[in-house]
């Protein structure tokens, strides 16, 4: 296996991934483990042109060079393999036998179809961690099904969670399904390779998109199961239960309250000039102001278009929960995403570096990498040579179409 993690380098220096992904969910939960030191070690069958984000557009820093590639694959290692090859397959086994884990985000029947569990690479590695994100699992009536994020969103519920009553269903402005899958997947990877490196024994380890998103139903979930009760919408995007926890007008636009404690309602009621609805018996306690939520929204939509949003935010930031609301520009030139350092270079071989927003995972007094991701097969003869392959194999292996 690796060498020790050094105690001043990245917290996952040392561990290998090997990494059978492509698009988003898989990419997205590798590119944790890459931002933190792992080495990620992407295997893209070359006859396919390699994962298909690669021609995810609309913006690319040259033709084939896909700005969201790169989102999902910085700090990572690129290999050319074709696993259907038998002489990929073999090459396969050979990385294995050296590897902490294989990530694979396949179809759920595809993962066993080209070697990739844990029953068919334990003689290469007993200790390797298998990790499986499918989208419906690798058992059962759908796991031949392809699917994707939008389509988890709409049959776990999340449309009729999202937007405006009264409106069509809609789904969030982001794939948080591919992202927290992605995460989740990692968050699994890792403890199972914890119990591997333990005991001497790895493992399969599965999720999938449609168990993460229906896990992601949270409260409302244990609200049905155990009340019956189906949450929905409410208007201005507000909290289920809690008032006031949503958007209210200024004079000039939109500001986002939450009062998610009662400390912070009397607060605001004294910041607006209005201590006296603490004592209304209409507005004394969430229970009184979820009862009378149009009344709290009436007073509030009147006392804030007093003044503009920033007027307010200026008077009300840190003491009462608050925030604007800002288009993704607005959002990332916003002088507290300086302050925090939220976004940083990644280093290219040649070419500008790429900009991007950085991992949110801080480890202090350690630098963590920031390299962009890498062409095709960039590393295929690096990492052949690593596992002791000569000149005349690697040559072998191109000519028979192992490898590009």
């Amino acid at each position: 296996m690796m060498a020790q993690d050094r105690a001043d380098g990245p917290p996952l220096e040392g561990l290998r991934v090997l990494a059978v992904e492509q698009y988003g969910a898989g990419p997205w939960g590798s590119l944790y483990l890459a931002d933190l030191g792992a080495e990620v070690i992407k295997i893209e069958n070359p006859k396919d042109g390699g994962d298909v984000s690669r021609g995810v557009g609309p913006h690319f820093f040259a033709p084939g060079d896909s700005q969201y590639f790169h989102t999902f694959n910085r700090n990572k290692k690129s290999i050319a393999l074709d696993l259907k090859h038998p002489e990929g397959a073999a090459v396969l086994r050979d990385l294995a036998a050296d590897a902490d884990a294989l990530l694979d985000n396949l179809r759920g029947d595809v993962p066993e179809r080209i070697g990739l569990t844990y029953a068919q690479l334990k003689s290469a590695n007993p200790r390797i961690v298998c990790a499986h994100l499918s989208a419906y699992g690798r058992q059962g009536s759908r796991a031949a099904w392809p699917g994707y994020d939008f389509l988890m969103q709409a049959e776990a519920g999340y449309l009729t969670l999202t937007g405006e009553p009264g409106t069509p269903p809609a789904k969030f402005g982001l794939s948080m399904i591919d992202l927290t899958a992605g995460l989740t997947c990692a968050l699994g990877l890792l403890a199972a390779v914890m119990k591997a490196r333990a005991s001497g024994r790895g493992c399969d380890l599965d999720t999938s998109l449609y168990d993460v998103a229906l896990h992601h139903l949270n409260y409302p979930a244990t609200w049905y199961l155990n009340a019956g009760a189906v949450t929905g919408r409410q208007p201005r995007s507000a909290h289920p239960a809690v008032v006031p926890s949503q958007l209210y007008t200024t004079r000039d636009g939109w500001i986002f309250i939450m009062c998610n404690k009662e400390k912070f309602w009397a607060l605001l009621a004294s910041e607006l000039g209005h201590p006296e609805w603490c004592a209304d018996p209409r507005l004394a306690d969430f229970p009184a102001r979820l009862d009378n939520r149009g009344l709290v929204q009436e007073l509030l939509d009147a006392a804030l278009s007093e003044r503009t949003t920033a007027e307010w935010l200026e008077r009300l930031s840190g003491k009462v929960p608050v925030a604007p609301v800002r288009d993704v520009g607005e959002a990332l030139d916003n002088d507290f995403v300086r302050e925090r350092a939220d976004i940083g270079d990644y280093r290219r071989d040649d070419g500008p570096p790429v900009r991007m927003v950085v991992n949110p995972l801080r480890t202090p007094g350690v630098d963590l990498p920031r390299h962009a991701a890498p062409a095709l097969g960039a590393h295929t003869d690096e990492i052949l040579g690593a596992l002791g392959y000569d000149s005349a194999r690697i040559a072998a292996l191109r000519a028979c179409g192992a490898i590009g």
